[in-house]
Formats: structure tokens, C-alpha cells, sequence
């Protein structure tokens, strides 16, 4: 089953700014291109991704933005996984 779910503005924005800020993890920087690339093209999360995301979430190292990342790329997983 397609997931049709895309990147919300809000999202995009912060994905956009944590690509582009030196400070951002590597981490972070992974979840931001995975969710833009999700903007507006209905592209869905591969397993590795999917994976990565569920592992920030569950984590207290991360910030509430790499969280909000990650969740965003997790709603757009394929449901079947």
C-alpha cells in the first residue's frame, strides 16, 4: 500500500535550515534531506530511513527539531513495513 502523505511546509522549513546549519548532526541532516525529498512528490521512506527515525525517537540524545524530523519521515513509511 502507497503511502500519499507528504512534508508539510512547516517541516520543509525546518528541514531546509537544519541542511544548511554547520552545528546540525549528521543524524539530523539525513532525516532533513529524506523528508524534503518527500515534499510535495509523495516519494516514501525507505526501510533504512524508517529505521534511522524510529531510533531518534526513542533516543533522549536528540533535539525536539531532529525529533520533529523524524517523525515527519516516519509517517511517510510504506504501511506495510
Amino acid at each position: 500500500m502507497t503511502n500519499k502523505k507528504v512534508t508539510s511546509n512547516k517541516i520543509g522549513s525546518l528541514a531546509a535550515k537544519t541542511l544548511t546549519d554547520p552545528s546540525s548532526s549528521k543524524t539530523a541532516k539525513e532525516l532533513a534531506g529524506s523528508a524534503l525529498s518527500q515534499m510535495n512528490k509523495g516519494n516514501q521512506t525507505g526501510s533504512y530511513m524508517e529505521d534511522k527515525a524510529s531510533k531518534v525517537l526513542q533516543s533522549n540524545k536528540y533535539s525536539e527539531e531532529t525529533k520533529s524530523l523524524a517523525a515527519s519521515v516516519l509517517s511517510q513509511s510504506n504501511k506495510k513495513r
